[in-house]
């Protein structure tokens, strides 16, 4: 089996796919700076894992020490899910997005095409890279017009990704993920509006809603988009692919489908709309489903009772 590295490996995401990768039998390399990844996701470092285990390299993706890392290792193929991820922060300092989200994707890159690394996966966006959408669900046609600068960062490692093929023949595959939920989000971090609601609601805490509560998302269980990346890796072609269900929920009815579920009696509060955040986001899986042979298993309802069971069982309130 392949030698395969996963940045943001200790994340939310990354994590799944590190455990989904060692299960085929891969040797997984992990590269994460536990910014907001967690060490106890790690296969390595979990107990009572019994998975192959993942090698673990605690390191910013901005390092040149990522050069000596992918030298010494040789990985076949690269999932770069390492980022940052908050669309207000984005916000509020873009030059630290540009730093970690372009540079140090340019940088990792960069050492990839240096030691003939043969494929990177990309974990891109669907649900900030299209902007204000013009039809519902966005396909992979939509014009993309990000209105925050995460999404331009997204947009424009997937541009360097095309470039990098064209001149110098890395393949690549990017997948637009639309709003990924479940088991291992941090419902004390900044962004994950499922995660967020399940703390608050199990912790018996007031919920603050920004907006309206009117505003949609496509919610896609993580299970599912792990699914995707590894039919990702076999794939032969250099295309983007949006990773999501094409059904829209608004906020509002996310808060009570878990209220409920919950049995919580929580209030709930209104607060400022936030900027950068679009009004509605649903993307078109077709593509994926032709091409992949993906497509989402795991519907919003039971998503939801996974996840809360996760929670449930972890007493999230010992994080943060």
């Amino acid at each position: 089996m392949s030698k395969i590295l996963v940045t943001g490996g200790a994340g939310f995401i990354g994590s799944h796919l590190t455990d989904k990768l060692a299960q085929k039998g891969h040797n997984v390399l992990i590269i994460d700076n536990l910014s907001t990844g967690f060490k106890e996701n790690i296969n390595s470092l979990r107990d009572g894992s019994s998975q192959k285990k993942a090698k673990f390299y605690q390191m910013d993706i901005r390092s040149v020490a990522i050069d000596k890392i992918i030298e010494k290792e040789q990985p076949a193929a690269v999932y770069h899910l390492a980022a940052q991820v908050d669309v207000r922060k984005s916000l509020q300092d873009p030059n630290l997005d540009v730093e970690i989200n372009i540079s140090g994707s340019i940088n990792l890159l960069k050492s990839c095409l240096k030691h003939k690394v043969q494929k990177v996966i990309f974990a891109s966006t669907g649900g900030a890279i299209y902007g204000e959408q013009e039809y519902f669900p966005a396909d992979e046609r939509h014009p993309a017009f990000p209105v925050s600068p995460y999404g331009v960062a997204k947009l424009t490692v997937e541009k360097y990704l095309h470039c990098f093929y064209e001149n110098f023949g890395l393949n690549y595959v990017c997948l637009r993920l639309a709003n990924v939920y479940g088991p291992r989000q941090n419902p004390k971090g900044d962004q994950g509006v499922v995660a967020i609601f399940c703390g608050k609601l199990l912790n018996g805490e007031q919920v603050t809603i920004y907006g309206d509560g009117k505003q949609t998302r496509d919610y896609v269980y993580v299970d599912d988009v792990v699914n995707a990346f590894v039919s990702a890796l076999d794939y032969s072609k250099n295309e983007v692919f949006n990773i999501g269900t094409a059904i829209e929920t608004n906020v509002n009815q996310l808060y009570e489908i878990l209220a409920e579920k919950v049995g919580s009696n929580s209030s709930k509060t209104y607060g400022p709309e936030r900027l950068g955040e679009q009004k509605r986001s649903v993307i078109d899986f077709a593509k994926a489903k032709k091409e992949l042979n993906w497509e989402p298993e795991v519907n919003l309802e039971q998503g939801l009772e996974k996840t809360l069971e996760y929670y449930q069982k972890k007493k999230m309130v010992l994080v943060g």
